[in-house]
């Protein structure tokens, strides 16, 4: 004879177990992950051939930068719609946007045809802005804005139209120049929202909030 109540306490149990607990967590060997790995093994074989001389092997180079530069545009987008996010993929994913396009900057200014001022200014923006996501990872994470989308597309095609043989220099230097200054005013936009929400949004004790949802990706 069941014990009144029993019953009851027995779906709680199982209530329980089909709770928030029940649900796994997205396994790292997924997908997005997989084209965040290609592109960082890609990023190599596009500096090999981007050196070699002749414009077949520019060729080469641009097809293996397209691939990879379309790993980085799939990617993150399978993550979110799949529910595929991962602490490896949020790690290494914005290690292979930097080594590729830095990469692919670096190396065309020691070839001479990117001005290493461009490379720099580039650089250096990424750099702070990365460091910035972990200054303020704990109070929430700042959304990705239409400028920051635009000026990876932006540097994309300027990179594109270096590596390609046979586009005019004065197309390069203009479209090169309009990458550098939305860098630098998408840079200047994300700074001023990383000290806001600093300002806005206490940083959540760690015992208090162990399991406080994510934010949206910047």
């Amino acid at each position: 004879m069941s014990l009144p109540g029993a019953g009851a306490a027995s779906s709680a149990g199982a209530g329980g177990a089909a709770g928030p607990a029940a649900i796994a967590a997205p396994s790292v060997l997924n997908v997005a992950n997989g084209l965040t790995v290609l592109r960082l093994v890609l990023v190599p074989v596009f500096v090999v051939l981007l050196v070699q001389p002749g414009a077949g092997w520019r060729i080469a180079a641009f097809v293996v930068f397209g691939v990879a530069s379309l790993t980085d545009l799939l990617d993150g987008e399978l993550a979110r719609r799949r529910g595929l996010i991962t602490d490896f993929g949020k790690i290494a994913d914005p290690i292979a946007d930097k080594a590729l396009t830095g990469s692919a900057l670096v190396t065309l200014s020691l070839l001479g045809e990117v001005p290493w001022w461009a490379t720099v200014v580039i650089l250096v923006r990424e750099l702070a802005v990365t460091g910035l996501r972990f200054w303020v990872i704990r109070r929430g994470v700042i959304a990705a804005s239409r400028g920051g989308k635009a000026k990876t597309i932006l540097q994309l095609v300027a990179i594109s139209l270096y590596i390609l043989p046979g586009p005019p220099d004065w197309l390069r230097v203009v479209v090169m120049d309009a990458a550098v200054a939305l860098t630098l005013v998408t840079g200047i936009d994300y700074a001023l929202r990383a000290m806001r929400l600093r300002r806005a949004v206490p940083a959540p004790a760690r015992q208090d909030r162990p399991d406080s949802p994510p934010g949206e990706r910047p």
